[in-house]
């Protein structure tokens, strides 16, 4: 019988947001520490909410109007004086979250084309009306057929 797996990791800096998006985006240089990722098979993975920019470009898009009041208040002479980047890298809050929905290779084996499709369809569901996400705050999904196990993030 499969097993399903759903990790939420929250992302702590931009910088760690960056590596995380070249990561998922497979723009790493190699992969020798993760032999789990074929990346000869990377052109195989399937964009679901497709990101064409770099992930801390899009986080910068997404947060525009947090970022444009928040250099209102440092300019209305407040004492503090930290840009919106020294200000959400210096929090200790999370400014991302990595969501991770995964089975087992006979879960995904078992899968047609269309069943899979139905499958993210169904997480991305998920996402939006249980986890509460809206679409404008996912910064990229994509499903990795270059793994030894599918992961959809």
């Amino acid at each position: 019988m499969s097993y399903a797996i759903f990790r939420c990791d929250g992302v702590k800096s931009l910088s760690d947001l960056t590596n995380r998006g070249k990561h998922n985006k497979r723009e790493k240089e190699s992969y020798k520490t993760n032999p789990d990722i074929r990346i000869e098979d990377s052109h195989k993975n399937i964009e679901l909410i497709k990101c064409d920019k770099r992930y801390i470009d899009r986080f910068y898009e997404i947060t525009k109007d947090y970022r444009l009041e928040f250099n209102e208040r440092m300019k209305n002479g407040s004492d503090r004086k930290k840009s919106f980047y020294q200000m959400v890298n210096n929090s200790k809050s999370v400014v991302a979250d990595e969501i991770l929905f995964t089975s087992d290779k006979i879960f995904f084996d078992s899968l047609s084309e269309e069943e899979l499709m139905k499958w993210t369809n169904t997480v991305l569901d998920f996402v939006y009306e249980d986890m509460g996400y809206k679409k404008e705050q996912i910064i990229h999904s994509t499903l990795h057929m270059d793994e030894k196990l599918l992961i959809f993030i």
